[in-house]
Formats: structure tokens, C-alpha cells, sequence
């Protein structure tokens, strides 16, 4: 069955990833400094502010907001513009590629165990720790249902982003530059950095047309709202569903076009 050799590449994942644990020790102190610099900074901006309130929302939520999107980051970013950078660069690409497996889905589930380590060992965590520490602030009902939903959307919008600007380096063998600009784009305009809700009304028109927004902004809407409308969750599925449809097939189209100009150094 052809899951069963996907899944021994999520399971080749797990074990690589249990492998590196003291990279995985530094990321979460990494992440601990981070969360403490970004809870000085805002409260600082509130503490500015004339209300308790800023553009819809309440310091606690905004701590929330951004506390969960480092959690989300850490869970769902998969490194495959340098993973697929590097096999440019050294040629080991074309093996992959004469592999009995497509490419894409072949990078996409050697990168599936680390969804399960980051999980165990990050997101759900911190999500626990959120949830016991702000006492009942996030509402456990049928918004997690529709988080877990977006949430699966927002890895596969990511995937094809990522997937996109990993096959530039065909054209450039170039990846640091490209990746930091790829990663600077995403977690501000996603709604990861800064939350959309502070943006300015014609910035924010102007991401929310953008696939962005629908990788971290759209499932922590969904998971904060206690009791959302329904007619807002099929708008914000829907819009992540189509975008992940459209970001599948420019992905797609693009490698198909591009993939003619890999070259090999040395060979």
C-alpha cells in the first residue's frame, strides 16, 4: 500500500528527530528567551495606551495570540527551501528524483516526523501551559475541531509556499537569501510576528487577498473564538481550502516547468 511507505518516512522522521534532542533543547530556550522579550514589549505598548483594549484586543489575548503562533511556527515549519537547496547544490537531487516516488510527496513526508516530535514536544506543551495559566481563556468546544481542520490547510498552503521558493534555487542555487526573505514575508504578513489586527485597514485589505494570513492568522482565529459563527468558519475554511487547492497547482506547475534546469556541479 502506498501509505504504508509514506508512513515509514514519517517514521524514518521520528527517529531522526529523537536523535538531534540537545538542537531541540536549544529551540525551546531559544523560544523561551523570545516569548519573554515579546511579553516585555507588549506590555510596554499597553501599558501606553490609554485603554485596555487595542484594536479589538485585550493584552492577555494578544499575549495569547502570539504565544500559541510561536507554538504553530515551531510545529508546522519544515526547512525545506534548505533541504532542497542543499540537494541542488550537491547533486543529490537527481537521485531523488529517479526514486519510485514523486518528489514532492517524497520531501513533504520525510519532514512529516518532525509534525509528530514538534507536536509532543512544543505545541502541545505550550498549548497546556496557555491554557492552564490563563485559566480557561481558550474555550474547548467545537473551535478546536475547526483549529485541528486549519491548522492541516495551513501546513499544506505552507508546504507549496515553501515548495515554490525552494525550486527558485533551480534557477539561482542561491538559499539564504532567498529563505530569510521567504520567512520575513510569512511570519509578518501571516499574522505570526505582529497580529493582523494591529495592521492598518488598507494593509490589512491588502492580506487578507494573500495566502499568508491563511497559514497562522486564520486557525488562531478559529481556535480563540469561544462561539464562532458558522458562516465565519465556512468563510475561513473555505478561503484556506482554495488557497491550498490554488498554492497545490502553482507549486506543482512551476517544479514541472522549472525542473529542466537542474544542473549538477562537477558533472
Amino acid at each position: 500500500m502506498k501509505i504504508k511507505k509514506y508512513l515509514t518516512l514519517t517514521r524514518a522522521g521520528i527517529i531522526e528527530s529523537l536523535q538531534f534532542r540537545l538542537s531541540m533543547l536549544v529551540m525551546v530556550i531559544g523560544n523561551l528567551l523570545y516569548l519573554i522579550v515579546i511579553y516585555f514589549l507588549w506590555k510596554a505598548i499597553y501599558a501606553s495606551a490609554d485603554s485596555d483594549v487595542v484594536n479589538g484586543m485585550t493584552f492577555s489575548d494578544t499575549l495569547i495570540y502570539l504565544v500559541l503562533a510561536t507554538a504553530l511556527f515551531n510545529f508546522m515549519e519544515m526547512y525545506t527551501v534548505w533541504q532542497i537547496g542543499r540537494d541542488i547544490q550537491s547533486g543529490k537531487i537527481v537521485l531523488d528524483l529517479v526514486k519510485p516516488i514523486d518528489y514532492r510527496r517524497y520531501i513533504f513526508w520525510s519532514f512529516s516526523g518532525s509534525f509528530v516530535t514538534n507536536f509532543l514536544f512544543t505545541f502541545l506543551p505550550t498549548f497546556i501551559v496557555v491554557t492552564a495559566v490563563t485559566h480557561g481563556a481558550i474555550h474547548m468546544g467545537l473551535n478546536l475541531l475547526y483549529f485541528v481542520v486549519s491548522v492541516v490547510l495551513a501546513i499544506m498552503i505552507n508546504y507549496s509556499i515553501d515548495f515554490i521558493v525552494a525550486t527558485i534555487c533551480l534557477y539561482t542555487e542561491s538559499i539564504w537569501g532567498i529563505n530569510m526573505m521567504k520567512q520575513v514575508i510569512v511570519l509578518l504578513l501571516s499574522g505570526a510576528t505582529v497580529p493582523l489586527a494591529f495592521f492598518p485597514d488598507t494593509l490589512r485589505n491588502v492580506v487578507d487577498h494573500l495566502p499568508f494570513q491563511a497559514i497562522y492568522n486564520a486557525p488562531l482565529t478559529l481556535l480563540l473564538d469561544g462561539d464562532p459563527d458558522m458562516k465565519d468558519v465556512c468563510i475561513t475554511l473555505g478561503t484556506q481550502l482554495a488557497w491550498c487547492v490554488g498554492m497545490f497547482i502553482v507549486s506543482k506547475l512551476f517544479w514541472k516547468c522549472s525542473i529542466k534546469q537542474i544542473t549538477v556541479n562537477g558533472g
